[in-house]
């Protein structure tokens, strides 16, 4: 049941993009598309805790550095205001301009980059399999791009993309000091929230909210919010608590393949076999950096976490 769940969060998960460009062909500005996700999913989020109690207990949390609850809070919020709503930015700006299943393989690199920035802040450990990993991670995302010459290919795209996985990166590596300190539905809502509020200065800033974008837009973006945040955050983690959090990282990486798989079947996108052979690469990549999280041992620097490129509470 716990492998089905997460399956099922991924595959919610890796929707989003299919949902994002048939949201933009109803007509759905991003800005007003990431308002309503943001928005919507919070208040949802908000009303499951309230009839859910026991989604806002937190796991105990030996071994961290201390903070204050007002800290917590701020960090937690300034995730959502800062920088998830600046990835989400940068990724459906990239949706408009390529191809959603290219978009989802060159995002899906955040994993081995989360890594990267966890061995340079010596929060982690660089073993040979995991130095390999990279290398073939590296390797992969080489092939996805020499190979990316067709219609859906465009420069500026590819550029947003490895935008949104460095802003994703170092949103999960700041994340990585409150995960542990706040229920994860909690966490969620909160980062939520301060991406609403944001995106609501942002839109007030700019010449206001424009809604009237339509039945069908509001059909996809409500998809966006609902099944590709809301049910994606809480089947995962259901999924986490029957799987522990390795195996559910390592089924998450069917991500990106439920969204090449949606991208030809809805869009008639089409990846190339070298592509797809880079993409391989990445995934098994993945793969082996989040197995290797479970038998590496513990750095004494902080007992407590060695895990943090495995997946988190909010998607991208």
């Amino acid at each position: 049941m716990g492998a089905a769940l997460c399956l099922l969060s991924a595959a919610c998960f890796g929707a989003m993009a299919i949902f994002g460009k048939l949201a933009y062909d109803a007509g759905v500005p991003t800005g007003e598309l990431l308002l309503v996700r943001f928005t919507l999913a919070a208040a949802l989020l908000g009303i499951a805790l309230l009839v859910r109690p026991g989604l806002r207990r937190a796991a105990p949390a030996p071994g961290r550095p201390a903070m204050t609850g007002r800290q917590v809070l701020a960090v937690a919020v300034g995730l959502g205001a800062v920088g998830y709503a600046a990835q989400a930015g940068l990724f459906f700006g990239a949706l408009q301009l390529m191809d959603a299943s290219l978009l989802a393989l060159i995002l899906y690199t955040y994993p081995v980059l989360v890594t990267v920035g966890a061995v340079l802040l010596g929060r982690d450990r660089l073993s040979p399999r995991r130095a390999a990993a990279l290398v073939a991670a590296s390797a992969g995302t080489l092939l996805v791009l020499l190979d990316a010459g067709g219609v859906g290919f465009h420069p500026l795209g590819a550029l947003l993309a490895f935008a949104a996985a460095l802003t994703y990166t170092t949103y999960i590596l700041v994340a990585d000091t409150v995960v542990h300190r706040l229920a994860p539905v909690v966490l969620s809502a909160l980062v939520l929230t301060g991406a609403a509020g944001t995106l609501s200065g942002h839109a007030l800033l700019t010449g206001g909210v424009h809604l009237d974008f339509g039945w069908r837009g509001w059909f996809w973006v409500t998809c966006i919010a609902v099944v590709s945040t809301v049910v994606a955050m809480l089947t995962f983690f259901a999924g986490l608590r029957r799987t522990g959090p390795s195996t559910a990282a390592i089924l998450s990486t069917v991500e990106p393949v439920v969204t090449a798989v949606l991208a030809t079947v809805v869009l008639g996108e089409n990846l190339t076999v070298v592509q797809l052979a880079g993409g391989a690469l990445v995934l098994s990549a993945v793969v082996v950096l989040q197995r290797q999280s479970v038998r590496a041992p513990r750095p004494s620097r902080d007992p407590a976490r060695n895990d943090v490129a495995e997946p988190t509470a909010v998607a991208p």
